[in-house]
């Protein structure tokens, strides 16, 4: 996958959708010689993420439009308001980029303070925290790098990458011992097996299949203890399902290696982001 052929690709229909035909406000006011300088100005805490994703937004509006990054993506705003980016060249291409860099900005830097917060909440406990397939349709290249940027990790980016078996696989195949068979006699030997399972009846077949990650999905807290005591280190373990920040810690505490949790990129936030001229 070509990373910056498939962000060139999602910010060019963005902008088609909110410029359409022309802006017909700043192309009435402004030549094409008038130039204007700006500033970029978070005004919430939080991890700014984005910043090359809007960058392109006005390199593809106007190349002579500039982006001056003040700050990397993943560091942490403290003090508001702060600049995090500044603008210059014409002022056309700086208005008509203006509302997708922000909106990029904004979405990208709440998914990433979303994630820090669930990253700082296990920092004590040998744990992954990691994303899901729960993405904003066509964003999730973007989405999924917001969450790395917060300090998470990626799970699967799509159907094609990790075997999976889920419960409807596992429903439709008519056991767990059947849907891995099937995928071992497809999936290549260097790829690694994750089966979902809801009951520890469940677990111990997945560890009689010898999968590589049993993902616990919605299970009780003292479930996963147990869960997590039934695998003993014979494969990976991921909790899903359910986990918040209020119980996360618990879920940590209970010793599996992973948590997915799909609020990182579904439930989010943005972080009030604006531009000055």
């Amino acid at each position: 996958m070509d990373r910056n052929h498939v962000v060139r690709e999602i910010v060019i229909k963005a902008l088609k959708e909110d410029i359409g035909k022309g802006d017909i406000t700043t192309e009435s006011i402004f030549t094409q010689h008038h130039n204007s300088r700006g500033q970029i100005v978070a005004k919430e805490k939080g991890i700014i993420a984005g910043l090359d994703v809007a960058r392109m937004v006005f390199s593809l509006v106007d190349p002579a439009v500039k982006l001056i990054a003040k700050m990397p993506d993943g560091e942490e705003i403290k003090d508001m308001p702060l600049v995090v980016a500044e603008v210059e060249g014409p002022t056309r291409g700086i208005l008509q980029g203006e509302r997708v860099a922000l909106n990029f900005i904004q979405r990208l830097s709440g998914i990433a303070t979303r994630t820090r917060r669930y990253v700082e909440a296990v920092k004590d406990y040998p744990v992954r925290i990691t994303d899901t397939r729960k993405t904003t349709p066509g964003l999730r290249i973007l989405e999924k790098y917001a969450v790395s940027v917060g300090g998470g990790i990626n799970h699967r980016f799509g159907l094609y990458d990790t075997p999976m078996i889920k419960d409807n696989h596992i429903i439709a195949a008519g056991s767990i011992r059947e849907a891995v068979r099937k995928v071992r006699e497809k999936a290549p030997f260097t790829v690694k097996i994750e089966v979902e399972v809801s009951s520890l009846e469940q677990v111990q077949e997945a560890l009689a299949e010898k999968v590589d990650i049993i993902m616990l999905d919605n299970m009780s807290l003292d479930m996963i203890k147990e869960g997590v005591s039934l695998v003993n280190g014979q494969a990976l373990v991921e909790a899903s399902g359910g986990i918040t920040l209020i119980n996360i810690k618990q879920v940590a505490a209970a010793g599996v290696d992973y948590i997915s949790v799909g609020e990182l990129t579904h439930h989010i936030k943005s972080l009030d982001v604006s531009m000055e001229l």
